[in-house]
């Protein structure tokens, strides 16, 4: 049984090699071919600029393509390419407002088309780890300043100035002293003929210069998505196609012994049925049985007529109540490994005034996203085409690329697979790993016709790659006067391999308060685990800042201290925490989003009984957030949400409205998440199979949201995952402020508090 070898460290490394990967990967073509490469990032991801023959000495140009990613039509249109996958986290607005920005258009006369995957034209196009704005952002702000120097070098020419006497504005190139003003859509022909500057030549706008970045744009597809549009992969349709199921077994490990074939190819409408061995990896092609119909009610009605025998003997065999009865046991022990420690931790503690201990735990989870898993494949002879919902449609990062498989297990030549990105309907880190994308292509390798495969929800809550559950015992000490002096974070969770924490299960020398204090310990122990687990919206920060943030309030209600006050102590005066880093840690940024949070929430005012405010901070996703969360309890433990006010800090927004929405929607999958949800995992199995055994949060028990951000002069990150961590610890803290009782578990709903 396969399984990567994954860490958050990992994650971000296999982002930064992806960069890389493209840097190197562009052809080294000749003046002849039109193609000029410019350096787009201090990284070196190149960003190419291909100039097509017509444009390279023809007559007249109807089209002008400085780059990859934009073209002006002589109409004046400008189609801009939106090179990331669209999952929800609105980047197919986002990435070609920045570009439209630099190139100085009005956004009414931009059309957003989804690029092709290509990595030689786009580099890596993937989603994941609030990474796209932040890796995008030079190179997108290049493409558009580039297109638009040579626009203006085009005036310049035809107008006999220099061009350092022209300015734009609205898709216009302007010369103040000869009141000149060019249309770009004019312009055309003639830009076409300019060079390519060099990257390091252009200038870029600052901040007070956006006239579109920060304000609040529609998503592109948000008309075509209420009017039922086919965007997404279960929308595909082909002719002939046919509609395909697999079927797993329930216990990650087993395979299929025998399985009633011939009955299922009686069925009305089934044209196949076999059993796929797989490849031994459970995050590409696990061993089933596939069926093929000519619809996809035939193929689910086929399916639940299935009747297989499985060998279990190296199936998992994992129990959520033997892990929990272990780590209780492991809380108090020497663990496996310290990541983190300091010098005279141990005499800190156990001379510190007053300590304290806490053992906290959070289940497994499942993603649930609403579009349940697909993928419509199609082989023509040596040919593979592919209609995916990804993630990672492309050959990186290739720690999470279906490309390995199609190439080596399927034996197609990468030059003869072609894979289409679809909108995505729901990811928060599933579809990083493309099982589904295997599976689809598997089945297609034996059907003469494209076959679009679909799970059932059941699959999809059964074949998860799940959010690891775990615990942790936290100790920590206080001197006379309630301050932090020691703090150890023993961290009980699962591996894979043996060797290496599951997705989102490590602990890291980075985790709160370690580098804040002078005495701390990270240390973690793992358990053995077969079910494979993946990254979740925020991968190891989801459940940490639970855990760490719940804690940290308990030693301020200890140390009978403001939660506020104690956290700003703990921070210190402004710093990085690692310097020259601006991935890491800024004490100053994080102590103005925490006071800026209890400002908008009105901390310290006197409350009504039963309701109270809690306050959490989280550095995620190199974003710094924190919430206020106001919360009623009523004497059944029922709890109302009442308000939730965000204050961040990601740079500067790009667009409002999405970066809004990318809040909100964080906070309410939060709730949801923190809540109800949980799986039961018994003898290898999960025991829920739908929503009405694992909740959604209903419309009802959505909490109002404030959000304010701080727009500093920072490189801007994403907004996708960041606003999750703060929710449950600040809720939590809530809950205990009006009620005295303290909540160490998730969901809530395990502590007897429902919403």
């Amino acid at each position: 049984m396969t399984r990567p070898s994954w860490s958050e460290r990992d994650y971000l490394s296999a982002m930064r090699e992806a960069q890389r990967v493209a840097a190197d990967s562009f052809p080294q073509l000749s003046r002849r071919s039109f193609l000029n490469l410019s350096a787009a990032t201090a990284g070196g991801l190149l960003l190419g600029f291909s100039i097509g023959s017509a444009q390279a000495g023809a007559a007249k140009v109807t089209n002008f393509q400085p780059n990859a990613f934009l073209s002006i039509a002589a109409n004046g249109r400008v189609t801009i390419m939106a090179k990331n996958p669209e999952i929800g986290q609105g980047i197919k607005t986002a990435l070609p407002m920045i570009v439209a920005e630099e190139l100085d258009v009005p956004w009414t006369s931009v059309d957003v088309v989804q690029a092709p995957v290509d990595m030689n034209r786009f580099g890596p196009q993937f989603a994941g780890g609030s990474f796209a704005i932040a890796m995008s952002w030079d190179e997108a702000r290049q493409a558009g300043a580039a297109a638009r120097s040579m626009l203006v070098a085009a005036a310049a020419r035809k107008w006999k100035v220099p061009s350092s006497e022209c300015r734009t504005s609205e898709a216009a190139a302007i010369h103040d002293a000869s009141n000149r003003r060019a249309e770009y859509a004019s312009l055309v022909s003639l830009a076409a003929s300019m060079p390519v500057p060099d990257a390091k030549t252009l200038k870029l706008k600052t901040r007070n210069e956006y006239k579109l970045l920060g304000t609040r744009v529609p998503g592109v597809d948000n008309e075509a998505i209420v009017t039922g549009k086919p965007l997404f992969g279960i929308d595909q349709q082909l002719p002939g196609m046919l509609y395909a199921v697999y079927e797993k077994c329930p216990a990650v490990g087993g395979k299929v012994r025998r399985a009633n074939l011939e009955r299922i190819k009686t069925m009305p409408g089934v044209k196949d049925a076999f059993i796929l061995e797989g490849n031994g990896n459970d995050f590409q092609l696990r061993a089933g049985v596939a069926i093929v119909a000519d619809s996809t009610w035939n193929a689910f009605r086929a399916k639940s007529a299935l009747q297989i025998e499985w060998d279990e003997t190296a199936a998992s065999k994992d129990s959520w109540t033997a892990f929990s009865q272990r780590a209780r046991a492991l809380a108090g022990a020497k663990p496996e490994k310290i990541v983190f420690g300091t010098d005279g931790f141990e005499q800190a503690l156990s001379s510190a005034k007053q300590t304290h201990k806490a053992f906290y735990q959070y289940a497994f989870v499942a993603h649930a996203t609403l579009e349940p898993q697909n993928c419509t494949a199609w082989r023509r002879k040596d040919k593979l085409e592919i209609w995916a919902p990804s993630q990672v449609p492309g050959m990186e990062p290739a720690i999470f690329s279906a490309w390995g498989f199609l190439t080596k297990d399927l034996g197609v030549a990468p030059e003869n697979i072609t894979v289409h990105q679809t909108r995505v309907g729901g990811a928060f880190g599933r579809r990083l790993y493309n099982d589904y994308m295997c599976e689809a292509a598997a089945i297609a390798m034996r059907i003469d016709a494209p076959v679009k495969l679909t799970w059932t929800r059941e699959d999809d809550l059964r074949d998860d790659k799940y959010r690891a559950g775990g615990f942790h015992y936290l100790e920590a000490g206080l001197d006379a006067a309630g301050k932090l002096t020691a703090f150890r974070n023993h961290s009980i969770s699962f591996t894979g391999d043996g060797k290496e924490a599951v997705a989102g299960a490590e602990v890291t020398a980075a985790d709160f308060p370690a580098g804040l204090i002078q005495h701390a310990q990270i240390c973690q122990t793992l358990l053995p685990l077969k079910i494979p687990c993946a990254p979740m919206r925020a991968p190891g920060s989801n459940v940490h800042a639970f855990v760490i943030q719940g804690f940290i309030h308990e030693l301020a209600v200890a140390a009978k201290r403001d939660h506020v006050e104690f956290l700003l102590e703990i921070l210190g005066e402004p710093r990085w925490l690692t310097e020259g880093d601006p991935a890491a840690l800024n004490t100053g940024r994080a102590a103005n989003v925490i006071k800026l949070a209890a400002e908008k929430a009105g901390w310290g005012r006197k409350m009504p009984p039963g309701r109270a405010l809690g306050l959490a901070f989280y550095f995620s996703h190199s974003a710094h957030v924190a919430e206020v969360a106001e919360v009623q309890v009523d004497s059944d433990n029922k709890v109302e949400i009442v308000k939730v006010t965000v204050a961040a800090d990601v740079g500067p927004i790009v667009n409002r409205s999405g970066a809004e929405n990318q809040v909100e929607g964080s906070i309410v999958d939060a709730v949801s998440t923190m809540m109800n949800q949980k799986l039961t995992i018994e003898n290898g199995r999960i025991k829920e199979s739908n929503f009405d055994q694992y909740p959604l949060l209903r419309i009802a028990g959505a909490p109002q949201i404030e959000v304010q951000f701080i727009e500093s002069d920072y490189a801007p990150t994403g907004l996708g995952e960041p606003a999750f961590p703060p929710t449950a610890p600040a809720v939590a803290n809530a809950i205990f402020a009006a009620t005295g009782r303290r909540i160490r578990s998730l969901p809530f709903a395990d502590e007897g508090f429902t919403i």
